[in-house]
């Protein structure tokens, strides 16, 4: 006796209905940053563009700004937070290794019994995330989800850290993804390479800090490697994201790349030969790296300095810790 299973089918297409955002309470200005690095307010924008970073208020966790980005993604969407069956949030930041920061915003913002989990890619988490929404969708697993990027940085940073303190911010971006009559999100390209992991990341294990051998573990990073790594290997990713979308720089309205340091995003610019049209997007210069969130923050902030860009195409790519990156273009909503 043969039995066949059902499987589930999707629309043929998914893309993003709308953007969310939430940054820390606090802005931050280099000069806060600089005596315990023994820097200045001069090398740190030269070096990154970061005039500012937001931090977040001590009693404030990932998980509240989670909230809020996903609340305001899915009132700006038009889709009933009922209807919303899978939340996927992509962090490092999530104050206790389970339950999941996901499963918590997606009942906060009344998505219960949605589908929920986190994932950990760093700075290419939502971009990871972007693509399982699309994957999931397309295949008939779920309807409507939110992806999110919520990262608190500032509970990992070492203030006397010279290499990556001072660049980074606390903040969580949403986007609500669902089906749609054209193609909105194309192909993913992704990957990983290990071997580099020893390059971003922590210093050390929480069971070492909890046997009392190392003190708190914070974040470091060996920065002139991670930028060659980030300008040489990510152009490629890029390049190859324009070609599997079938599309080229020139089609472009936007470029977001994951918010690491203005110099790499120049970099990244003039090696794609982007079109003096293409819209940049800048949200490090005030909000600081953000990891997982930096992507959709600077989405969200594109888009309300340039409404004129609903409808465009962009270019979205991040990449990190872990090695990892991902990158797709997208209509932006």
């Amino acid at each position: 006796m043969s039995i066949t299973l059902n499987q589930p089918t999707g629309p043929a297409h998914t893309r993003i209905y709308a953007y969310g955002a939430a940054r820390g309470e606090n802005v931050i200005p280099n000069d806060d940053l600089i005596g315990p690095i023994n820097s200045s307010d001069e090398w740190i924008r030269q070096r990154t563009g970061i005039i500012t970073r937001v931090r977040a208020n001590h009693d404030t966790t990932a998980i509240d700004l989670a909230t809020d980005a996903a609340r305001e993604a899915v009132e700006r969407s038009g889709v009933a937070a009922d209807k919303i069956d899978a939340v996927i949030i992509a962090t490092i930041s999530n104050p206790k290794q389970t339950p999941s920061v996901s499963a918590i915003v997606a009942d906060r913002i009344g998505a219960t019994p949605a589908a929920a989990y986190d994932l950990n890619a760093a700075c290419a988490g939502f971009a990871y995330g972007v693509a399982q929404a699309d994957a999931l969708i397309r295949g008939g697993v779920a309807h409507y989800a939110v992806v999110v990027g919520a990262e608190k940085l500032s509970d990992i940073v070492d203030p006397t850290d010279r290499s990556i303190s001072f660049l980074l911010g606390d903040g969580a971006g949403a986007a609500v993804v669902g089906p749609s009559d054209f193609p909105g999100i194309a192909p993913t390209v992704w990957g990983s390479d290990g071997s580099r992991a020893g390059l971003v990341g922590m210093n050390s294990t929480l069971t070492e800090f909890r046997d009392g051998k190392v003190p708190w573990p914070t974040l470091r990073q060996e920065g002139p490697s991670v930028f060659r790594w980030a300008v040489w290997e990510m152009l490629k990713v890029a390049r190859n994201a324009l070609e599997v979308a079938g599309v080229s720089a020139d089609d472009l309205t936007a470029f977001i790349p994951h918010q690491a340091n203005m110099r790499i995003v120049d970099q990244f610019a003039k090696l794609l030969k982007l079109p003096d049209t293409v819209i940049i997007a800048n949200d490090i210069e005030t909000t600081g790296n953000t990891s997982a969130a930096s992507i959709p923050l600077a989405a969200h902030r594109l888009l309300q300095e340039h409404p004129e860009a609903s409808g465009g195409l962009a270019l979205q790519i991040g990449f990190g810790a872990g090695l990892v990156y991902g990158a797709q273009v997208v209509v932006l909503p």
